[in-house]
C-alpha cells in the first residue's frame, strides 16, 4: 500500500475510533456515569475512557468501533492478552491517582456503524 493511502486509512481509523468513543461517552453519561478521563496514555498503552459509575466503582472502558463485520465483531478484538494489558493499565491509573484498593472494573464497548450512519452499541461489563 502506498504511503499516502496508509496515512489516509490511519486517519479514517482515528476518526472512526473517536466517533465510537464519543458515542460510548454519551451512553455512559446518560446512565449516570461521570467521565473522568478520555484517552489516558502511558508508555504501556492507553485507556479509552475512565469513568466513575453511579455506584462509585471506577470503570475502565475499551471501545472498539467498526464499519463492517468483515474482520469479526468489534469485541472479538479484546482477547485475553488485551484484557490483561487493560487490567495493568487500570491498576496504573489507580496508582497514579492514589486510589490503592479502590473498586474497579474493566468493560468493553462495541460500536458498529451502518452505511446509513446509524449505529448499534453492545456493552459488556466486567471483562475479567
Amino acid at each position: 500500500m502506498p504511503t499516502e493511502a496508509k496515512k489516509t486509512k490511519k486517519s479514517n481509523n482515528r476518526i472512526t475510533g473517536a466517533f465510537g468513543e464519543e458515542i460510548i461517552e454519551n451512553f455512559l453519561t446518560k446512565r449516570g456515569y461521570e467521565i473522568l478521563e478520555k484517552n489516558w496514555r502511558i508508555r504501556e498503552g492507553e485507556i479509552d475512557i475512565v469513568a466513575l459509575a453511579p455506584n462509585g466503582v471506577f470503570t475502565f472502558v475499551e471501545v472498539k468501533t467498526r464499519r463492517t463485520l468483515a474482520f469479526g465483531h468489534p469485541l472479538e478484538a479484546i482477547n485475553n492478552e488485551k484484557a490483561h494489558r487493560l487490567q495493568r493499565l487500570a491498576l496504573a491509573w489507580l496508582a497514579t491517582h492514589k486510589c490503592f484498593g479502590c473498586e474497579y472494573q474493566i468493560d468493553g464497548a462495541a460500536v458498529l456503524i451502518a452505511e446509513d450512519s446509524t449505529h448499534t452499541i453492545e456493552y459488556r461489563a466486567n471483562l475479567l
